[in-house]
C-alpha cells in the first residue's frame, strides 16, 4: 500500500511539474511575442527617421499619437470581439450613426452636452448589444454575419437621418477630447491611457475578463464549467459599440462636425491592428495593452508614408500587405503553439 501511495505521490509531483515547466514556456513565449511587437514598432520608427529628419519632431509626433488615438480607442473593441473568436464589422458605421445622433442631439436640439454626449454613446451601447444579440438569441451562425447586417443598417441610418448632411457647430466642452490638451499632453491621449488602463485591470483582475479569455479559447468547455457563455458576449458586443460610440466623440472634436461617412473602413485598421498585436482569429489570446502598439504601428506607417510623400493609392496597397502580413503571423503563431494535452 504504501509503495503504490508512493508511486501515486511521484506521479502527481511529475504531473505538476510538467504543467509548470509548461506554464513557464508559455509565459516565456507570450513575454517574447510582446517584446517582438515592440521591437517591430522601434525598428520602424528607426527606418522612417532615417528617411525622413521631420519624423522625429516633436510636432510630427504629437500628431501621430493624437491620430492614432480615435483608431486606439475603437480596437478596444475589436479586441474583445476577436479574443472570443468574433469580429466586429459594424464598428465604423456605429461610430458614424452615433455621432450623427450627437450632432442631432447637441445641435439641432440644442440638449445640454454632457446629456447629449450620454445618449450618442447609449446609440453606440445599444447598436453593439443588438449585434449580441443577433448573436446569441436568434443565433445567427458567426458574428462576421451579424456585423455585416449591422454595418449597412447602421450606416444607411447615419445617411438617412439628417440626408446625409454633416452637422457642425458643436459646444467647446463636446469638442474637448477631441481638440484641447491638458498640459502639454493632448486630453485625447490623456483618454486612450485611461482607457487601457481600465481595461487592463478589467481583463487580467475580474472575473468577466477571464470569462472573456475562456469563451475564447473553448466555448463548450467554458459552457461545462459553468460560464454563461451569451451574458460574455452580450459584455463584449455591447461594450465593442461603446468604445466605437467613444471614438466618435474624439472625431467629432477633432474637426468639429459629424458626417455620415465618418469611420469608413476603420474596422480594416481596427482588425489590423488588434493582430500585429499578438491576438488571434482563434480566440483566446491577445492583451489589451498589445493592442495599442499595433495601433501605433500603423499611425507611424501613415505618417511615415505621408512624409516621404507616397501617393495615396500606394499607402493603401501598403496598409493592405500589412494587413496580410499580420493574419499570415497569426497563422505562423497557432502552428507553432505548443499542443495542449
Amino acid at each position: 500500500m504504501n509503495r503504490k501511495k508512493n508511486e501515486e505521490v511521484r506521479k502527481d509531483g511529475a504531473v505538476e511539474a510538467t504543467q509548470s515547466e509548461e506554464t513557464k514556456e508559455k509565459k516565456k513565449t507570450k513575454k517574447r511575442g510582446s517584446l517582438g511587437i515592440m521591437l517591430s514598432l522601434i525598428v520602424l520608427c528607426v527606418i522612417i527617421s532615417i528617411l525622413s529628419p521631420r519624423f522625429l519632431t516633436v510636432a510630427n509626433l504629437t500628431n501621430v499619437l493624437s491620430q492614432a488615438t480615435v483608431s486606439a480607442i475603437i480596437s478596444v473593441g475589436e479586441f474583445l470581439a476577436i479574443l472570443t473568436a468574433g469580429i466586429d464589422l459594424s464598428i465604423g458605421s456605429i461610430l458614424a450613426l452615433s455621432i450623427m445622433m450627437l450632432g442631432i442631439f447637441a445641435v439641432n436640439m440644442q440638449m445640454n452636452p454632457m446629456l447629449a454626449i450620454l445618449l450618442a454613446l447609449a446609440v453606440g451601447t445599444l447598436i453593439g448589444l443588438f449585434n449580441g444579440i443577433l448573436l446569441t438569441k436568434l443565433r445567427l451562425p458567426h458574428p462576421f454575419i451579424s456585423t455585416m447586417g449591422t454595418k449597412m443598417i447602421a450606416r444607411g441610418l447615419a445617411l438617412a437621418v439628417t440626408a446625409a448632411q454633416p452637422i457642425s457647430g458643436f459646444a467647446p466642452s463636446i469638442q474637448f477630447l477631441g481638440n484641447r490638451s491638458i498640459g502639454p499632453v493632448p486630453a485625447s491621449v490623456i483618454l486612450v491611457a485611461i482607457v487601457y488602463g481600465i481595461m487592463f485591470i478589467f481583463m487580467t483582475r475580474t472575473s468577466t475578463g477571464r470569462h472573456i479569455y475562456a469563451v475564447g479559447g473553448n466555448v463548450e468547455a467554458s459552457r461545462l464549467s459553468g460560464i454563461n457563455v451569451h451574458k460574455v458576449l452580450l459584455i463584449v458586443y455591447a461594450l465593442s459599440g461603446f468604445f466605437a460610440a467613444l471614438a466618435g466623440l474624439l472625431l467629432v472634436g477633432r474637426v468639429n462636425a459629424a458626417y455620415p461617412l465618418a469611420g469608413t473602413d476603420y474596422e480594416t485598421d481596427a482588425i489590423a491592428a488588434v493582430i500585429i498585436g499578438g491576438a488571434s482569429f482563434s480566440g483566446g489570446v491577445g492583451k489589451i495593452l498589445n493592442t495599442v502598439i499595433g495601433v501605433l504601428i500603423i499611425a507611424v506607417l501613415r505618417n511615415g508614408l505621408n512624409l516621404l510623400n507616397v501617393n495615396s493609392a500606394y499607402q493603401t496597397v501598403a496598409i493592405g500587405v500589412v494587413i496580410i502580413l499580420a493574419v499570415y503571423l497569426d497563422v505562423i503563431r497557432q502552428k507553432s503553439a505548443p499542443v495542449q494535452k
